[in-house]
Parts: structure tokens; C-alpha cells; sequence
């Protein structure tokens, strides 16, 4: 990736590969259109300490000023579930303002997206999915960052 977008993923890479946020790991980053992180969740008996979720995150050439596209991955080895949240759905999209066009802005890095995912789920009461997401899995056929999600429930 050239341009901007690669001169801000190697600076963002270099400055990841040092010291992260406890409960935040770099597990890839082979290139710079796709990165994988894992998160540990501290704090909340909805999520057990011993239990890592992994996100994958797709940069366009036109990062930083179009948000990536931040998905969790459901893996078998190494085990990675996607969390339980009632804005997760069980196929890995977030329902996240600052992942959205409008939400989204430039100052925003990998390391602030992974921060503000961990403090969704560290702050969640709820151990649900959002409502519809059976439909929404198996109807939605668009990325998640054209999906246009509606930010009402302020309580999650």
C-alpha cells in the first residue's frame, strides 16, 4: 500500500509493535491491508479472563480517512468466539459509531478502535445479541462499512 495510508499503517505497525494496553496483542500484521488483533476483556464476569476474541481489521487505500473495516473472527484453533454483545452480532459486525462514515475520524488508530471495543465489552450488562441478528446474519450481503446501523441505545 503506498501513499498516506501505507506511511500511517507503518507508523501506526511500528509504534503497535511496542508497547499495547493491557488485554491488547498484536497476533499479524503480514501487510498492510489486513491485521489481526486479539482482545482479553478485564473486569467483567460476562467474559471470562482467560478468554481472547480476535479482530480482524481491512485497511483501504484511502485510510485514515475512511475508517477500516474492524470485524470479530470466529476461530477453532486458536479458539476465538465472537463475544456476546448487544452489538455483536454472531457473524463479527460491529455495530460501533466510530467504526461509521459519520462516526470515523482520521485522529482514530488502531490502538483507539481496539481501546474503545474493550471498553464496549468491559462496560456490557447484557449477555445478548442485538435484536434481529438470526435475519441480519443470514440477509446481509453488504461490509460493514456500508452497513447504515441506527446508534439508539445509549444504556450498552
Amino acid at each position: 500500500m503506498a501513499g498516506m495510508s501505507g506511511k500511517r499503517l507503518q507508523k501506526e505497525l511500528a509504534k503497535i509493535q511496542g508497547v499495547l494496553p493491557p488485554g491488547i496483542s498484536l497476533v499479524s500484521a503480514e501487510d498492510l491491508r489486513e491485521w489481526q488483533m486479539d482482545l482479553i476483556v478485564p473486569d467483567n464476569p460476562i467474559y471470562p479472563p482467560d478468554e481472547e476474541y480476535r479482530l480482524r481489521f481491512h485497511f483501504s487505500a484511502n485510510y485514515p480517512i475512511e475508517a477500516p473495516e474492524v470485524v470479530f473472527m470466529l476461530l477453532s484453533n486458536p479458539e476465538r468466539k465472537i463475544p456476546m454483545h448487544p452489538h455483536i452480532y454472531s457473524n463479527g459486525i460491529i455495530c460501533l459509531d466510530l467504526l461509521d462514515k459519520q462516526g470515523w475520524s482520521p485522529v482514530h488508530n488502531v490502538e483507539s478502535v481496539c481501546i474503545s471495543i474493550q471498553s464496549m465489552l468491559a462496560s456490557n450488562t447484557k449477555a445478548e445479541r442485538p435484536p434481529g441478528d438470526a435475519e441480519f446474519v443470514r440477509s446481509n450481503r453488504s461490509r460493514p462499512r456500508d452497513i447504515n446501523f441506527l446508534y439508539h441505545d445509549p444504556t450498552v
